[in-house]
């Protein structure tokens, strides 16, 4: 390695690597934009120059990190959805691309006039409050989770964004017993036991299995929240939620014994998995 001195060379090299950790090789230029603050462009432009030692050494430190299992945005910190930046830990999830749909679903069926109260339940990092919030400053929204740890760093995101939003401790619904939403959203726990032998090791090893698994097959969670939803929903209220792909139907049958004259509906991702199940009362 001592003789990969270009940004050319280097990144050949890490990418290399990663490929043979079984790593997606392109994260080690993904590394080295995040680090730098650099674009596609400003790479290519750099490409025959020689990289500076400082770099080259957090490339590789970051690079081996990721080669070890560490996602990348545990490696720098923070993830990014719905175009802003937001720190994450060991105690919150990785933002991913299918949240980032629940929550364009939402807002798509809403407008910048409208003033609605939202409940983001389990909101981990607080991507799902926080974003809502900024891209409806109208909206009063709560958020609640029971970690404490997770709720701190949602309170730091939220300050850094400048996203009024209320958060509270506690177990799902508990926090705001006796209040009323028009909208009650969450990415709830839904992966069950006999699942984890499928999946990623870095998920397993560097995510919160607070936030992960559920009970039940993964349902326990959805199964608490029909129990508790129909209390706290105002009438003509509804209710989003991420769901494994595999689990639409049952969800939507827990759901539609909790809220009988609801449509319960499954959507898909983009990916034409089922990802979501909305709940609309009249």
């Amino acid at each position: 390695m001592q003789s990969k001195t270009t940004y050319r060379e280097v990144l050949k090299w890490a990418s290399s690597f990663l490929e043979t950790c079984k790593r997606e090789p392109t994260a080690a230029e993904l590394l080295l934009k995040e680090r730098l603050n650099w674009t596609k462009t400003d790479i290519m432009m750099h490409l025959n120059e020689e990289m500076p030692s400082d770099v080259k050494h957090q490339l590789l430190q970051d690079v081996s990190n990721h080669g070890s299992g560490m996602p990348v945005q545990q490696i720098l910190g923070y993830g990014w959805f719905y175009e802003r930046k937001f720190k994450v830990t060991k105690d919150t999830l990785i933002p991913r691309p299918e949240t980032e749909e629940i929550v364009d679903n939402f807002l798509k069926g809403t407008s910048p006039d409208q003033k609605l109260t939202v409940l983001d339940i389990g909101t981990g990092s607080g991507i799902i409050g926080i974003t809502i919030k900024k891209e409806r400053p109208l909206f009063e929204v709560t958020a609640t989770d029971l970690s404490s740890r997770a709720l701190g760093v949602a309170q730091e995101n939220a300050a850094i964004l400048q996203a009024e939003v209320r958060f509270l401790a506690g177990d799902l619904t508990q926090p705001v017993k006796g209040e009323t939403f028009d909208v009650i959203i969450s990415n709830p726990p839904y992966i069950s036991d006999d699942e984890i032998s499928y999946m990623d090791e870095s998920v397993l090893h560097y995510e919160p299995h607070l936030a992960l698994f559920a009970d039940n097959g993964g349902l326990a969670i959805y199964q608490r929240l029909a129990e508790e939803t129909p209390a706290i929903l105002n009438p003509g209220g509804e209710i989003f939620l991420e769901i494994g792909f595999k689990q639409g139907k049952k969800v939507q049958e827990i759901f539609q014994q909790a809220f009988p004259k609801a449509e319960v509906t499954i959507e898909k991702d983009m990916s034409g998995n089922d990802r979501l199940i909305r709940v609309k009362t009249s």
